[in-house]
């Protein structure tokens, strides 16, 4: 389309181009289409734009401005031609709003105002339905009616919908025919089947397809799955697999035990298959029944005991029925089934039965040993009727209190009682089989003691008494109670008074208040603590049991300097008097000064010891001695138990001279020592001092000769040493001032290190130079 000349504007002589008179528009034009997803080579006309001021002689520029004049839409400037250089997408963006004006070429001004037009983008059907909720879920109970609705789809079309056919979509089913159907118009999936039933088939899979152009040929299409499950109804009975069912249980088995399981089946599932039991025939109160609610089974349940000499068997009838019955499935038939099931029971053996479990008897605490208190029988159950044999379980009667006779069952005392140790005593009692000890049953006694009055009432607490050196005659010191470990019927009543060797003191009185109280009275004032501390006061407490018991004991009163409203300062022996002129805070000031000056000569003392051991030892303390340490040790004279003095005297052994054995020699012995015998002296004719003496110069001798040892002492321990003794010094310090026939020349030839040893020991060559 393209524009259409209304007016003309108007050019006068010598300038530019004006507008001096307009009516209406210059141009108009319609509505410009361009068709989506053009894919031809050459760029798409989309429409021409003509203003009636031009006249064709080039004058007039056409410009485009707006909405993709630049990257899509293009405009020749001299002719108008619009066209469109890219494939448009009609579902990205369905029109585009142009400016275009036209303007002198020259002058740029423009001849024609600027005017707004649309280009819009033509629809084609390029797009499929599709169901953006797909796939679907769904639901429908069974045994439904025809046409239930079970879902509804939906699909949408991105073309549109105003233009052609491209977005109108029917519906069709593909799979999941004859059972269900859709609506083509709506998308309404319904059942086709009538009475379709969960137990046969539970769940469909139907593929619905979408297509446009009302389904026309060359209309596009989309597809999408609904998985239609069956759920479930109530239109199943209860159905038990046998009629009869048959157990076998021991007579002990124990109250509340399971004795067997029953379960009818259901083919329903959920609600619908759950289950209620009852029991029918020949078994309420012996037995129940319950519903497990995970299995459905129902559980048979013993309630009672059983015998097997009184009853053997049971015939029982069950009942199983729905518990949650849909009305609308009734006309089926009965939602419920029975069975038989027959419980026989088997006989044990039992141990011995006591008809009472619990038997009480009394006794007095006075009792004597050996009394007969009470009587206790058990029976055996069985049929063989065995006999019987009590005893009683020690650890409920540890201390042995009691007896029981293994025939008769007779519990008699076997020591004294005490009812204020142990009022209640509970035994166990255990009567076993004489033909089988393995069975035993068990009693219970219950032994109550019985109260004698056998104690004397006591002063409820130790009683602290304060008595005020200002208390004035006829007061009330200290209320007095007391306590009595009887425990009489009617309760206690106890009297107070004072013994009649202090009744007539002049210090204090007692009032018994006839409430199982008394009080303390004093009789005068004037009480000093100067002249007495402490007063003991005995006080006479008697019960009135029968025989009535008494006891004295002893009130402690501690006199007190008590200020003016009655309240002790202190009590007790009267203190020293402090110095006139010196008060207690200068007393406590001293004490201060004195502890101080202890701390700081403490103080010192402690650094005084700490620097005294210095953490780092000094270079002249700092000596590496090599020590040789051997297990026995001297004593001097006195010891005879370090050496052996036998084998001191046993000196006519040839010795063999050998090596010192506190070091290892690094180089050979170049004076081998004479093996010859005849050189050795024999000891055994002279007398002892010379035989020590003469051994110990022997061994001075070889230490002396030894060239595979330095020159330091070796420490040998023998039963004579040091000085005042026989065999004198031991020390081979003093070698040195002897003459010694060793040669030390060949100190030279070992190298320069042992320069310093030939220069002392050598004939004073030295060869190093």
């Amino acid at each position: 389309n393209y524009s259409t000349p209304v007016n003309r504007a108007q050019h006068t002589a010598g300038g530019p181009w004006e507008l001096l008179r307009r009516h209406k528009r210059s141009w108009v034009w319609n509505q410009f289409f361009v068709l989506e997803e053009y894919t031809g080579e050459e760029p798409l006309y989309v429409g021409k734009l003509h203003s009636d001021v031009d006249k064709g002689d080039g004058k007039v520029k056409y410009v485009l401005s707006g909405e993709g004049s630049t990257s899509i839409f293009t405009i020749d400037e001299n002719t108008g031609d619009i066209h469109a250089t890219k494939r448009l997408d009609r579902e990205e963006q369905a029109y585009y709003t142009l400016q275009a004006q036209a303007v002198d070429r020259l002058t740029n001004i423009p001849v024609e105002p600027r005017s707004e037009f649309v280009v819009k983008v033509q629809d084609i059907n390029d797009n499929e339905p599709k169901f953006l909720d797909g796939p679907y879920m769904a639901g429908v109970p069974e045994m439904s009616a025809l046409g239930t609705t079970v879902v509804q789809v939906a699909a949408t079309d991105a073309d549109d919908p105003t233009y052609g056919n491209s977005a109108r979509v029917v519906y069709s089913i593909i799979s999941g025919q004859p059972y269900f159907s859709v609506d083509p118009k709506t998308g309404v999936v319904r059942t086709a089947l009538p009475n379709m039933d969960r137990e046969v088939k539970d769940q469909y899979v139907l593929v619905i397809q979408a297509k446009d152009m009302v389904g026309q040929m060359g209309g596009l299409s989309g597809t999408t799955s609904v998985t239609v499950t069956l759920t479930d109804v109530n239109d199943n009975p209860p159905r038990f697999s046998r009629k009869n069912y048959q157990y076998m249980v021991l007579e002990s088995l124990p109250v509340a035990s399971v004795v067997a399981r029953v379960k009818a089946l259901d083919n329903d599932i959920g609600p619908n298959a759950e289950m209620e039991y009852r029991i029918m025939e020949d078994g309420p109160g012996v037995f129940n029944i319950t519903t497990d609610e995970d299995t459905q089974e129902g559980i048979i349940i013993l309630q009672k005991p059983l015998d097997f000499e009184t009853k053997n068997s049971f015939n029982l009838r069950i009942e199983a029925t729905n518990r949650n019955i849909d009305p609308a499935f009734v006309h089926l038939g009965s939602f419920s089934d029975t069975t038989s099931v027959k419980v026989t029971v088997e006989d044990v053996n039992e141990p011995p039965v006591f008809p009472t479990q619990l038997n009480k008897m009394v006794v007095s605490e006075d009792a004597r040993v050996g009394i007969s208190i009470g009587r206790v029988s058990a029976h055996d159950p069985d049929s063989s009727n065995s006999a019987i044999r009590y005893s009683i379980d020690r650890n409920t009667d540890l201390e042995r209190f009691f007896n029981v006779d293994a025939l008769s069952g007779v519990i008699s005392t076997a020591k004294p009682l005490d009812r204020e140790v142990n009022s209640v005593h509970n035994l166990t009692i255990l009567a076993m089989e004489s033909h089988d000890p393995t069975q035993v049953g068990k009693g219970f006694a219950v032994i109550t003691v019985l109260d004698i009055n056998d104690n004397p009432p006591v002063f409820a607490i130790e009683y602290e008494t304060l008595l005020c050196e200002n208390a004035a005659p006829g007061q009330v010191i200290q209320t007095i109670s007391a306590v009595d470990k009887d425990e009489p019927p009617s309760g206690h009543r106890f009297y107070f008074a004072l013994p009649p060797s202090v009744a007539s003191n002049s210090n204090f009185t007692l009032r018994d208040n006839k409430d199982n109280t008394a009080s303390i009275v004093t009789k005068r004032g004037g009480f000093r603590r100067r002249e007495q501390v402490l007063y003991r006061l005995p006080v006479l407490i008697v019960d009135s049991g029968s025989p009535a018991l008494s006891s004295t004991n002893t009130l402690s009163v501690s006199v007190c300097d008590c200020d003016s409203d009655g309240v002790a300062q202190s009590c007790g022996a009267v203190a020293y008097t402090l110095p006139a002129g010196l008060s207690t805070g200068a007393l406590v000031a001293i004490l201060g000064c004195i502890i101080t000056l202890l701390v700081m000569v403490l103080l010192i003392v402690s650094m005084r010891r700490r620097k005294k051991e210095p953490l780092i030892l000094e270079e002249e303390r700092d000596v590496r001695e090599n020590i040789v340490r051997y297990d026995d040790e001297g004593g001097g004279e006195e010891d005879t138990e370090a050496f052996d003095m036998v084998a001191l005297r046993n000196l006519n052994v040839i010795r063999d001279p050998k090596v010192r054995r506190d070091v290892t020699p690094d180089t050979p012995t170049f004076f081998p020592y004479p093996r010859s015998s005849s050189s050795l002296p024999v000891y055994k004719t002279l007398p002892d001092n010379v035989v020590f003496r003469e051994f110990i110069w022997d061994r001075l001798k070889d230490a002396d000769v030894d060239p595979s040892a330095p020159p330091y002492d070796s420490l040998q321990t023998y039963a004579f040493e040091g000085n005042g003794s026989v065999a004198e010094s031991l020390s081979s310090l003093e070698s040195l001032s002897t003459d010694s026939e060793q040669n030390y020349d060949y100190l030279s030839n070992w190298g320069p290190r042992f320069k310093k040893l030939a220069d002392l020991y050598g004939d004073g060559k030295s060869v190093f130079s």
